[in-house]
């Protein structure tokens, strides 16, 4: 009774779709999480941003699936994830942050990405409350959106449920047994597994766990801090990512909820490393600054909390996805770079289908191009 088809350790962002989807083409599926309930790792510390808006095409696909998700689900399911489709922008003060964007919208409209640069005076009409000096116009993707985090993991969570997938919460993966090249068996705190395929979907901890299986992948998280204010009507559903470095920080991005909060974040610099998960004093009135000095109008909105996350950074900025040649039925899904939510739906859709031995054309090449194998020497623009 308990070998399953598939074991996949981690029920956050990306383990719980692939389950869902696992489940719907009839495996027999266990999830195993240390946490009490789905996404109480890194998932529940997102803050909701969903964009096709990459510089490679891997993430561009990717995404693209996962909105495709995000915004039918609804429809599809009937459950309320708080979908809203308020596009993404990035202005530019520089002129090398204009030539980039510039040059990036060859290649995200080769891969279907429905994105325009806006030159400055129809810019401002657009986004009339940022500050006009130095603008030289921007970017933006209007079919980018945001959604809940944590309504998104249950509603996966529960279509999970529906299909037969089986979670064990609050049980640790403490070891994996090996035999050739076949990893045959989980242990936990608290059992003992078989399975035929082990998917690795532990975010942060993901690095640890593949050394249980003599695997070594390139994961080494950092932490950024975000927050949130309290509800005000609305005015800004645009997510807007300033790519501008400052002391402190490389850069930072925000945007009004569908609930009327306003959830920002920043990526330090340098970078914070190791899983450390406490706030820190300096990161409110570092970011607080920035968003003043860039929308005036942000200036007395009230901060509810701040939190702190981990990114899983690999070194080029791209997840490492797929079996490896070492071990032939352990499956990665790491290295999410701090876009697990974003990336979760439409990876868990083409990882299951690869899984199950269905993935053929581009999107195959798409899951290849995300190897443990590759060389790693490119960089993600948007990091």
């Amino acid at each position: 009774m308990n070998h399953y088809d598939i074991i996949i350790i981690g029920a956050g962002s990306v383990g719980t779709p692939l389950a869902m989807y696992l489940g719907q083409d009839g495996k027999k599926v266990l999830v195993i999480d240390e946490k009490p309930s789905p996404g109480q790792g890194q998932n529940k510390r997102a803050i909701g941003g969903i964009r096709a808006t990459h510089s490679d095409r891997s993430k561009i696909l990717l995404c693209q699936k996962s909105l495709e998700i995000f915004s039918t689900w609804e429809e599809t399911y009937g459950d309320n994830i708080e979908w809203e489709k308020g596009g993404y922008s990035y202005p530019a003060y520089t002129e090398a942050h204009e030539k980039t964007y510039k040059e990036l919208l060859v290649k995200q409209k080769e891969y279907g990405l429905n994105i325009d640069w806006i030159e400055r005076d129809e810019y401002l009409e657009r986004f009339p409350m940022i500050n006009p000096e130095g603008l030289r116009g921007g970017t933006f993707s209007p079919d980018d959106g945001s959604a809940s985090p944590m309504r998104s993991v249950n509603a996966f969570y529960f279509n999970a449920l529906k299909n037969g997938v089986i979670f064990r919460f609050k049980e640790k993966v403490t070891a994996m047994e090996i035999k050739g090249e076949k990893l045959v068996s989980v242990r936990t705190d608290k059992e003992e597994y078989k399975a035929d395929a082990v998917v690795n979907a532990a975010g942060g901890y993901a690095a640890e766990i593949a050394r249980m299986a003599g695997i070594e992948v390139p994961v080494n998280p950092d932490s950024h801090e975000g927050g949130i204010t309290d509800a005000v009507l609305p005015l800004l559903p645009t997510m807007i990512v300033d790519m501008r470095e400052a002391p402190g920080s490389k850069n930072y991005y925000f945007y009004q909820h569908k609930t009327g909060q306003f959830i920002f974040c920043i990526t330090p610099s340098p970078a914070i490393l190791g899983t450390d998960e406490r706030p820190t004093s300096r990161f409110l009135p570092q970011i607080s600054q920035r968003m003043i000095d860039l929308m005036p109008v942000l200036k007395n909105l009230n901060v509810r909390r701040t939190w702190r996350g981990l990114y899983p950074n690999t070194p080029d900025g791209f997840p490492i996805v797929g079996y490896t040649r070492e071990v032939k039925n352990y499956y990665n899904l790491v290295g999410m770079c701090g876009q697990g939510y974003m990336l979760g739906p439409g990876l868990g859709y083409y990882a299951a289908k690869d899984i199950v031995g269905e993935l053929t054309g581009i999107d195959k090449e798409t899951l290849n191009d995300l190897t443990l194998y590759r060389d790693f020497s490119g960089q993600e623009t948007f990091k």
